[in-house]
């Protein structure tokens, strides 16, 4: 099968052609979005028993992989393909509502900073602004974060509003990751029914194998592996085109240079290494839950840990590529700067702080995570 035949591989052609078209909007626009649609990606965390295609977690973070070497922005909108999973939660009667038109949900949002919502008599009255809802402009459902209560043990919940009653604030001018449409949402006397709020992190009333994967988790792996992508198409950068390029010295080709091919050398083992990791803490996890049990808290720690150390590998892969790419790599219209950019979001995230190399160590000499959240 060639690329033309293969839409998977149409698709990236395409974004290879409009990512500087994405980084102008500051988001990934709806024509394209409902092009990684039609290929399944957010079919694939819907529940089977609504018309879902669950895959198995390692292959859809193999395609989220594949869409950030490309462009990281787009990977990463991508990537909460697999947050449907965070609304297992939800009562059975709103989730065969909420996927009354199909599979296909684009669900995006912002949970913090959490915004007091006001009980009323059939649910919550929201009042507030929410930062980081990446994906908002092309959501077919969006998410903000509301305090919990005594009966969610504390955790917060999401309440789930239709887009047209939120106002979106554009406010998204960044470095890195220009092209998310991380932009503000703003609710004002925005009223929502209980059954459409879920409990963060909380039991889900789906009993599929997806749903049996710690969804918080998950979630953590698809942001961390876009880190994945963006470091790839800086190696490939640098062994293809960087590699033939000669300094203005009369010095030799950077290929020639035996720091140079040392230390993408170190890069590539590095990223490997960590990728390696990764997918083989992913696949012990879903096949603990294809044989009928469940993750445990070893396992959890170890896609935590993964999760956080990729990101962190990545981020370091490309900034040393960046270094040893001479001055070329000082301008504007060439790609490393864009790429370093996107590359260092990601290891921001609250999901791959360091605090998770911590946490993951707590867990693993059998004492309780040290962050929220873990799992």
């Amino acid at each position: 099968m060639t690329a033309h035949d293969d839409p998977f591989e149409e698709m990236l052609t395409e974004l290879a052609r409009r990512r500087e078209e994405f980084r102008d909007l500051r988001h990934v626009p709806k024509d394209f979005v409902d092009r990684l649609k039609r290929l399944g990606l957010y079919r694939s965390s819907a529940p089977q028993r609504f018309g879902g295609e669950p895959m198995p977690p390692a292959d859809f973070l193999r395609r989220i992989e594949r869409i950030s070497a490309v462009d990281g922005s787009t990977g990463w909108v991508a990537s909460f393909g697999c947050a449907l999973v965070y609304l297992g939660s939800l009562p059975l009667d709103t989730q065969a509502r909420l996927y009354a038109d199909g599979p296909d949900v684009v669900l995006a949002g912002g949970l913090f900073p959490v915004q007091e919502a006001t009980p009323t008599r059939h649910g919550f009255l929201l009042n507030g602004r929410w930062k980081f809802a990446s994906g908002c402009v092309a959501a077919d459902i969006l998410v903000v974060g509301i305090p919990g209560d005594d009966s969610t043990s504390g955790k917060p919940r999401g309440a789930l509003v239709p887009p047209e009653r939120l106002r979106v604030v554009r406010d998204w001018d960044v470095v890195g990751m220009q092209a998310t449409g991380s932009f503000d949402l703003v609710a004002e006397d925005v009223e929502v029914a209980r059954e459409w709020t879920f409990i963060r992190g909380g039991a889900p009333v789906i009993d599929e194998p997806l749903y049996r994967y710690p969804a918080i988790t998950y979630s953590a792996q698809a942001l961390a592996v876009v880190s994945a992508g963006v470091a790839r198409a800086a190696l490939d950068l640098a062994e293809g085109t960087g590699a033939g390029r000669a300094g203005i010295t009369g010095a030799p080709k950077l290929a020639d240079r035996a720091y140079y091919r040392a230390g993408i050398a170190e890069a590539e083992a590095a990223l490997r290494s960590a990728r390696a990791y990764f997918y083989e803490a992913t696949g012990e996890a879903w096949q603990a839950v294809t044989d009928g049990g469940a993750v445990s808290d070893e396992q959890n720690a170890h896609l935590r840990l993964s999760a956080a150390h990729l990101a962190r590998v990545g981020a370091e892969v490309v900034a040393k590529v960046v270094s040893l790419s001479g001055t070329a790599a000082i301008h504007r219209a060439h790609p490393l700067p864009a790429l370093l950019g996107d590359v260092m979001v990601v290891q921001e995230h609250a999901f791959l702080s360091p605090a998770m190399y911590d946490a993951a160590g707590a867990v693993l000499m059998g004492r309780p995570p040290t962050v929220p959240a873990f799992r």
